[in-house]
């Protein structure tokens, strides 16, 4: 009932037009939520040899189940951050993007959130930046280096630095001293739809230029699956769509990474 509900809701406010735009840009409640979280994260996995993290993607039109897994993550005490891999919204709404947001604004751990490709709809990339920040970040947990990717080539036009090969030249120029290893992460891997042919190559030879690249992460298709997209044992890890019921839980340790998909 609750996302038949929302989805209602969302009509209204873009049949609405004379007191509310569909693609306002002006956001109610919460903003610049990494400025916040990436300290926090940084903060808490300071000097850890081990700590865990969960990787969530594609929520978007699936409220009940998006609340289900706030949840669900809440009732453990093993997770140090949450990584929402982009789509938060069908239509890039600013709607969308505020009842997402409040819903894993629940969450006890701290999070971040890329952007996805149904988020860059419209003014969607616009919101996306009030509310979250830069579509292309990084932060450091422990002695991993995150990089957090907008790899969304399909929704811009041709020229636009999507992937933004100059953010991968000034993390290369800049990587922490203290950092060691690295994953990379993104809505859209290469390969897909939204990222292909000589660039999907450039970019994944790039990727491979950070210190021990340990592992790639995506989301976007929906599915729940491990693909060495380029044959020389590079993995990407793809969470499935919230509507599975599946997360994917990520254990880093002295050793390397460990993977597992949670059904709840």
């Amino acid at each position: 009932m609750k996302n038949l509900f929302y989805s209602i809701l969302c009509l209204f406010l873009t049949a609405c037009q004379s007191e509310y735009h569909a693609y306002d840009t002006r956001i109610d409640g919460q903003r610049h939520i990494h400025a916040k979280q990436i300290p926090t994260i940084e903060t808490a996995t300071k000097g850890k040899s081990s700590f865990r993290f969960a990787f969530i993607t594609d929520t978007q039109r699936w409220y009940d189940d998006s609340e289900a897994l706030v949840n669900h993550l809440n009732g453990k005490d093993d997770i140090d951050f949450v990584i929402h891999g982009g789509d938060l919204t069908d239509w890039g709404l600013r709607a969308e993007f505020e009842l997402q947001r409040d819903i894993f604004r629940h969450l006890k751990q701290p999070h971040v959130v890329l952007l996805g490709n149904h988020d860059c709809l419209v003014t969607g990339e616009l919101i996306y930046e009030e509310i979250y920040g830069a579509p292309d970040f990084a932060f450091t947990a422990g002695d991993v280096r995150f990089i957090c990717l907008n790899t969304n080539a399909l929704e811009y036009p041709a020229g636009s630095n999507v992937p933004n090969f100059d953010f991968l030249a000034e993390e290369l120029t800049n990587y922490p001293a203290e950092v060691r290893r690295t994953i990379a992460v993104m809505h859209a891997a290469p390969l897909s739809d939204q990222l292909s042919g000589d660039e999907a190559v450039a970019f994944h030879e790039t990727l491979n230029q950070f210190p021990n690249l340990m592992v790639c992460i995506a989301g976007h298709d929906h599915h729940y699956k491990v693909n060495d997209l380029f044959e020389d044992g590079m993995l990407y890890i793809h969470g499935a769509s919230i509507e599975k019921r599946s997360y994917i839980l990520f254990t880093i340790d002295e050793d390397g990474y460990k993977y597992e998909e949670i059904l709840f």
